[in-house]
């Protein structure tokens, strides 16, 4: 199972985030509470053990700013998550970094990673970081094939029901290990990781 703790910001929050066993921490550079800058980012992602993905979160952003601030940040990973072209995913893909293509699922409509040149899909809310979940119930829904990952309302108190509903690749939380809107909590963290690992576990 692949977790991902988004929305990190301080040395605290990147610490809690590996010691509980992440496998990759998000910086978010686009109009969020949760916004970093490149430079305290790029503090922030030296911390980082090589084991676990640095990644930087960008929407409706123009490709040389995302190119600029990714490189600056020293990440390792871009996730998108608004509406980048092919264009973005060739031109970053050949820069070497891990792409992440996050979307809304629409039923009508399933998705297939990669059909954008993408290493991950990660299928979020329609407003992302918001902490609303969509219903990943709808017996409509088709889960991807291949590495996707679940996001969008997830907490400890509902992603191991999630993980065993549909079997994602992976999972990502943001909102769901806050104490206050924008503030990690490390506590949060740790319940959450252990909560998805082990219902990947059981599964």
């Amino acid at each position: 199972m692949f977790i991902k703790i988004c929305g990190l910001r301080t040395a605290v929050d990147v610490d809690a985030a590996v010691s509980a066993g992440a496998d990759a921490v998000g910086f978010v550079f686009a109009d969020s509470p949760r916004r970093i800058e490149a430079a305290p980012a790029r503090e922030l992602a030296a911390r980082v053990p090589s084991h676990v993905l640095t990644v930087g979160v960008f929407r409706h952003q123009p490709l040389d700013e995302v190119a600029a601030l990714a490189a600056a940040a020293g990440l390792r990973a871009v996730q998108l998550h608004g509406d980048e072209g092919p264009e973005y995913y060739t031109a970053l893909g050949a820069e070497g970094y891990t792409l992440l293509r996050a979307t809304a699922p629409d039923p009508q409509q399933p998705e297939r990673c990669g059909a954008l040149g993408e290493d991950l899909l990660l299928l979020d809310a329609p407003a992302p970081g918001s902490g609303k979940a969509w219903d990943w119930t709808d017996p409509r829904f088709v889960p991807p094939q291949g590495r996707w990952i679940l996001a969008g309302g997830l907490d400890a108190g509902n992603v191991a029901h999630a993980v065993r509903t549909l079997s994602p690749w992976g999972v990502d939380v943001s909102s769901g290990v806050e104490a206050s809107r924008g503030v990690k909590d490390a506590a949060l963290i740790a319940r959450f990781v252990a909560a998805a690992r082990g219902a990947s576990d059981t599964a």
